[in-house]
C-alpha cells in the first residue's frame, strides 16, 4: 500500500509541475549548429547590439553570438536546470560581462532592450509573444525564428536550410508587416 501512495504522490507532483508551466513551454531542443549560425547571419548582428534568446536552453546561442559578433546577449529560460547549465557555460567561456541568463517566463519578459530576438519556440507560443514583441521592440529590431512562423506577421525573408533535415528560418523586421 505504501508503494501505491508513493506512486500517487509522485504523479501528483509531476502533474503539479506540468500544470504550473502548461501552455507556456516549448521543449528544449538545441538548434543544429548550421541552423544557429545561419540564423545569426540572417539577423545581421552588429558589434555592440543586444541579442535576446527567448527560451535560451543551455546558452549556446548566447555564447556563439557574443564570440562571433561581439554583441551583448541576454537569455531567458524557465528551467532552473538549464539556467544553471547556461550560466556555467557562459562562465567557462569567460563572457559573463557580455552575456547573462534570466530565469523566467518568456511571456513575461521585457524584450525592449533587444536589437535581435532569437526564437525556437512553437507557433502557438510565438503567437502569444507577438503582442509583447510588437509593443516593446524598437523600429529596426529583428526577430529570427527557427522552424516556426509568427502568425500574423509577414517575414522579410524565409530561408530553407539544406542537409538531411530541412529547417526553415523566418526573419522579421520591426515594425512587422501584417498578413
Amino acid at each position: 500500500m505504501r508503494g501505491f501512495f508513493l506512486v500517487m504522490a509522485l504523479a501528483g507532483a509531476t502533474a503539479s509541475a506540468q500544470s504550473q508551466y502548461a501552455n507556456k513551454l516549448a521543449p528544449f531542443v538545441a538548434s543544429p549548429a548550421r541552423v544557429m549560425d545561419r540564423m545569426l547571419e540572417l539577423a545581421n548582428l552588429k558589434p555592440g547590439e543586444t541579442l535576446y534568446d527567448l527560451g535560451c536552453g543551455d546558452g549556446r546561442i548566447l555564447i556563439a553570438a557574443v564570440q562571433k559578433y561581439k554583441v551583448k546577449a541576454v537569455g531567458v529560460e524557465i528551467s532552473p536546470k538549464l539556467v544553471a547549465k547556461a550560466r556555467a557555460s557562459i562562465q567557462k567561456a569567460g563572457i559573463q560581462n557580455q552575456a547573462r541568463v534570466i530565469q523566467g517566463d518568456v511571456l513575461e519578459t521585457d524584450p525592449s532592450g533587444a536589437d535581435v530576438v532569437y526564437l525556437y519556440l512553437s507557433t502557438k507560443l510565438n503567437e502569444q509573444l507577438r503582442p509583447r514583441l510588437e509593443s516593446q521592440l524598437k523600429p529596426g529590431a529583428r526577430v529570427v525564428s527557427h522552424d516556426y512562423p509568427v502568425p500574423g506577421w509577414k517575414p522579410a525573408k524565409v530561408e530553407e536550410t539544406g542537409g538531411s533535415q530541412q529547417h526553415e528560418i523566418y526573419l522579421y523586421e520591426m515594425p512587422p508587416n501584417h498578413q
